[in-house]
């Protein structure tokens, strides 16, 4: 299956007390990523249950492309910011698409 998209899913846990605070961290990644080249959807998405739940929904057009996303400035700042924010370190997948 060449020229398969790859999508990522990346879930965030704030700590309770933190929420706002995560939530604007997260919010800060999306105008620079959805202008980098080979992003297609750069979503963010908060459970509406669980509001220190948060979830990016991803797809890029390659690997190659999201591993530039990856060492982009923006999201290498990210792991510093997080201190002190969430439970635990953020759990992100690459999948891809079977139907």
């Amino acid at each position: 299956m060449t020229n398969q998209t790859i999508h990522v899913v990346a879930r965030f846990i704030a700590l309770p007390n933190k929420v706002e605070e995560l939530k604007a961290v997260l919010l800060e990644l999306i105008e620079p990523t959805r202008q980098e080249a080979g992003a297609i959807k750069y979503e963010l998405l908060q459970n509406q249950y669980d509001p220190t739940d948060f979830t990016f929904v991803e797809e890029w057009t390659s690997d190659e492309a999201l591993n530039t996303h990856l060492d982009s400035p923006h999201l290498q700042a990210v792991p510093a910011k997080l201190e002190g924010l969430v439970t635990a370190a953020p759990h992100v997948g690459r999948y891809h698409l079977l139907a």
